[in-house]
């Protein structure tokens, strides 16, 4: 009889634990959907990912994450890729709501100086002359190391070069707020702190004076592109969600 009205204690024990580890697990999957809804972005908009072409390898393996963030934003959301590479903007997907197609549109970095343009900015303007009509928030996603060097390294002149200058006002008049993630580049920014600082401060005003928003972790490169896209979507959300 002691034995029975042991087991039976430690049954109940054991269900009672199962039922409390039960709730706890629902509870814990509930918020985690709910975080991730919460780091979805909410409101369709026109997207164009801008790559240069001379990024570190790193940047190709970010190639997943950037991927997820395409197919999982709204429907009725369009996105462009393209490439900055060798004084051409080369694009691969033009602006689609067929997220899917869009992202296995991104391809590999060449990894390599022989892509290297003078500065991005020049192929910037080129992808605004992409949007047009859409309906929704326009914007650029520019992954890049911001350096312009095409009238040379003069570090004075950081954040205010001419091809930066035309970029800001070109944005500006279509109305396309430009985000840009940081990553060096194989030539100077990958060596040079007073290139990478000089180059984060074009992106930085580029994307402060559009109304968009740079991402970068200071001037030695950057681990993966998890945290910038977090950042980015709660931007997004912060700027649309609520006017939505």
């Amino acid at each position: 009889m002691f034995y029975r009205r042991m087991f039976s204690a430690l049954a109940a024990v054991v269900l009672v634990a199962a039922a409390a580890f039960s709730f706890s697990v629902s509870a814990e999957g509930s918020e985690g959907k709910s975080a991730a809804r919460k780091v979805r972005v909410e409101v369709p908009m026109n997207l164009a990912i801008l790559v240069q072409d001379d990024l570190v390898s790193r940047v190709g393996n970010e190639l997943g994450v950037t991927r997820e963030f395409i197919r999982a934003m709204p429907p009725g959301s369009q996105v462009m890729i393209g490439y900055i590479t060798s004084g051409t903007l080369q694009v691969r997907q033009p602006f689609t709501t067929d997220l899917d197609r869009a992202a296995r549109a991104l391809r590999m970095p060449v990894g390599s100086t022989s892509a290297s343009a003078y500065n991005p900015y020049v192929e910037v303007i080129e992808a605004l002359k992409s949007f047009g009509m859409q309906r929704g928030p326009n914007g650029v996603l520019l992954i890049s190391d911001g350096l312009d060097i095409s009238r040379g390294f003069d570090v004075s002149s950081a954040g205010h070069t001419l091809d930066l200058e035309r970029a800001i006002r070109e944005a500006n008049r279509r109305n396309v707020a430009v985000y840009s993630f940081y990553a060096p580049s194989v030539g100077l920014t990958s060596h040079s702190h007073v290139a990478a600082s000089f180059g984060q401060s074009s992106l930085n005003r580029l994307s402060e004076e559009t109304g968009g928003k740079a991402y970068f972790q200071g001037t030695t490169g950057f681990v993966t592109f998890d945290s910038y896209f977090d950042r980015l979507r709660q931007t997004l959300n912060e700027q649309y969600g609520r006017a939505s």
